[in-house]
């Protein structure tokens, strides 16, 4: 009889429990509480059926939490790919009023690529990082602060990804007004990522002198290249197989001088690493490890180039939309060799890593090619390669992560290379020994390096 008395108590606290829970969640979600908050369960006389629904709820709270916090993470240099969804709702509690848009994209190849698979990747990035964008200081849902458009974009989030992305889906211009130098040796980088079976060109110009008054850009609806000099590169990716059309074409003065178009396979993927380096009047694109142009004559000489912007001239349909981020612009001509052999260090923002991990991301090979390349023809030579990460997330963790990125390297060159390990040792210094200002994108970027010591 005692027992049957418990269940029946147990059975009814829990349906007034259930209702309780229910009625509070319902309260929560009409007052835009996030998930997460904790649900306090309704107490019944049974001391015992109210420790026991207790514990239900608290361990599904845990439950909550723990898959909440696996989901997040500290980034630290690079992003991971994944099979990405675009999403213009902001986690941040100072918009609880926002909705959510949810896009899914075609899938990305997830799996970890070996180093080489570049192995004809010889892109390095410039020596400088002039500027970096990752959208951080933009919140979602809105345009960036530093750019300008004569029609609207806004700030996204995708699955699987570390970083604010750009979301492009409306024709019109849009340019960083951060950038208003290109200088005669520089490179450009951005991650593409992209959603649609037939989406227009997506277009990326380098320009002269603006449009306006004291050689500013003017934005508006009769933009045009009259009396401009410039390089406009085109990417339709997915318009044919799997693959897509890339065009290029420069002009002079207003006119047009050269008309080049390609086709190139991107593996069905839904992300590309697009790369530009442009030395004086030559120029190569590289889409992901691929060299789909070298142009010796690309930019008309005697120009000088401040003007940097991309552009669609095409309706979207609904489910079609571009996402760009990770923009990093650098300038100079790294000499690998006089740096290491004569000045005694070698810097280098360009062996890059997986997020969190000391795994060596595959377009990393070129430098790394580079610097092997200076130790093969000199044989006698001993180096110390050391880690550096910025200031973002625990010191001890960075210090630790700076060590493990070292000697990724020095087993890289070892084991891709055939340098002996002898000739090499490791360090890590993590975020303690900054050469740029970690209050800013770009000083991230140029803290966030490895550096080769002359031993």
């Amino acid at each position: 009889m005692k027992t049957f008395i418990f269940l029946a108590a147990l059975f009814f606290s829990c349906g007034l429990s259930a209702q309780k829970t229910s009625d509070i969640l319902k309260q929560q979600a009409g007052e835009g509480v996030k998930e997460g908050a904790s649900i306090a369960t309704q107490k019944t006389a049974d001391k015992i059926t109210d420790k026991v629904l207790d514990k239900l709820f608290s361990k599904k709270s845990k439950n909550k939490q723990t898959n909440q916090s696996s989901s997040s993470a500290v980034p630290n240099n690079t992003t991971a790919q994944a099979s990405p969804s675009v999403s213009n709702s902001s986690n941040s509690s100072s918009n609880n009023n926002s909705t959510s848009n949810s896009t899914s994209f075609s899938s990305v190849n997830t799996n970890q690529e070996p180093i080489t698979t570049y192995s004809k990747y010889d892109f390095v990035p410039g020596e400088k990082v002039l500027a970096y964008e990752d959208f951080s200081q933009d919140a979602i849902g809105e345009f960036p602060l530093k750019w300008n458009t004569n029609s609207g974009a806004e700030i996204v989030t995708a699955s699987g990804e570390t970083r604010n992305w750009l979301m492009l889906n409306k024709k019109g211009l849009f340019m960083p007004e951060f950038i208003n130098n290109l200088p005669d040796n520089f490179t450009l980088e951005f991650d593409l990522i992209y959603s649609g079976s037939n989406l227009p060109f997506l277009q990326l110009l380098f320009l002269s002198a603006g449009n306006g008054k004291d050689g500013k850009q003017v934005l508006n609806a009769d933009f045009s290249y009259n009396k401009r000099s410039g390089v406009n590169l085109g990417l339709q990716p997915i318009k044919r197989d799997n693959g897509g059309i890339s065009n290029i074409y420069n002009f002079q003065d207003g006119e047009k001088v050269m008309n080049n178009q390609i086709e190139f396979e991107n593996n069905g993927n839904s992300k590309i690493k697009v790369s530009i380096w442009r030395q004086k009047e030559r120029l190569r694109v590289y889409l992901d490890q691929n060299k789909v142009y070298d142009l010796p004559k690309a930019f008309p000489e005697g120009k000088t180039y401040n003007t940097m912007m991309y552009q669609i001239w095409s309706d979207f349909l609904p489910e079609e939309k571009y996402l760009i981020g990770n923009i990093k612009l650098a300038v100079g001509n790294p000499d690998t060799r006089n740096k290491l052999l004569t000045e005694g260090k070698f810097s280098t923002t360009g062996i890059l890593f997986d997020v969190n991990s000391a795994s060596i991301k595959p377009e990393s090979y070129g430098t790394l090619k580079e610097i092997a390349s200076v130790l093969k023809d000199n044989p006698n030579v001993k180096v110390k390669i050391v880690g550096h990460t910025d200031s973002d997330g625990n010191a001890d963790y960075n210090l630790k992560l700076s060590k493990q990125r070292a000697d990724a390297v020095k087993d890289a060159l070892t084991s891709e290379f055939g340098l002996v390990s002898s000739r090499m040792t490791s360090d890590g210094k993590g975020a303690s020994e900054p050469i740029a200002d970690n209050k800013t994108p770009e000083g991230k970027a140029q803290n966030r390096r490895v550096e080769f010591v002359k031993q």
